[in-house]
């Protein structure tokens, strides 16, 4: 079991300690995410999914309104935004204190999160490469910040997987991202090595067994696996059916050092984190 140095973040203005692994629930206000069963399609039903991440012990709810999948709609940055806010507001009324993180790559619909909605995470896909103002708009925000890595854009990143070491390459890639973030005044990166962002299969499993290694970058790592395309092509199901396997390498990437799981299903995802945590004590 990976042993790891101990980080925490600024939310809110408080410190939140990654001692303990923290669960990021998933939150769609789309349409057309690659799972169904994240879909919120009004107010009412974030709130409903809201409600039931809470009871079931998310520590942070992370709320995106672009769908990022390959082949999906392209989505204006005004109609983003109303998708969020309306989304945010579901989230104020029911858990006035949660610490949300916003999942987008466009800087300005980032500042209008956090200006208007007291968004604490900004949870960027494109890692600062689909829009060159994010870097700045963060460090001008002065809120945490998820650094993932990833290749082309959405609709191009099937063709952009040739790496000769995945993990050394997504190393480098992301300290040289992270060095640029300090520099320009970001105290609190995490870092998300793109599971399923310009990999194929074989290099999200790769990525998966030598997590411990983005912990030299210095920052507490992000694991996003949860039913993904590495876990239903593998087992030849479909993203529905993959609640199961999702576990197993929740189990995986806690045991190789993640500090955050960004899921799909908060319980069982909070049992592995209490299970692996038990075991992290006696070993």
């Amino acid at each position: 079991m990976s042993r790891k140095k101990s980080y925490s973040i600024r939310v809110g203005g408080d410190l939140m300690s990654l001692d303990t692994p923290k669960v990021m629930g998933i939150i769609n206000v789309t349409p057309d995410s690659f799972y169904s069963g994240s879909r919120c399609g009004d107010r009412a039903a974030v709130r409903a999914r809201v409600r039931e991440m809470r009871s079931e012990g998310a520590d942070i709810l992370d709320i995106g309104g672009y769908s990022s999948r390959p082949g999906a709609q392209d989505v204006s940055p005004e109609e983003e935004y109303r998708r969020l806010a309306e989304g945010l507001a579901a989230i104020r009324e029911e858990w006035p204190e949660a610490i949300v993180s916003v999942d987008t790559f466009r800087a300005a619909v980032a500042r209008r999160c956090v200006e208007d909605w007291k968004v604490d995470i900004i949870n960027d896909i494109g890692g600062g490469t689909l829009d060159p103002e994010m870097f700045p708009a963060v460090a001008d925000l002065g809120v945490a910040y998820v650094l993932m890595h990833t290749r082309g854009t959405p609709a191009t990143m099937r063709n952009l997987t040739d790496y000769e070491d995945v993990t050394a390459e997504v190393l480098e890639d992301l300290a040289f991202k992270a060095d640029r973030l300090r520099e320009a005044g970001v105290a609190d990166v995490i870092i998300d090595p793109g599971f399923g962002f310009a990999k194929t299969v074989e290099q999200n499993f790769r990525m998966l067994a030598e997590l411990d290694v983005f912990h030299e970058i210095g920052a507490p790592v992000l694991a996003g696996v949860s039913r993904k395309t590495m876990i239903w092509k593998t087992l030849g199901i479909t993203p529905e059916e993959s609640a199961d396997g999702t576990q197993v390498l929740h189990t995986v990437a806690l045991m190789n050092g993640a500090d955050i799981l960004r899921v799909h299903d908060v319980k069982p995802a909070v049992q592995a984190v209490r299970l692996i945590s038990a075991l992290s004590e006696i070993v």
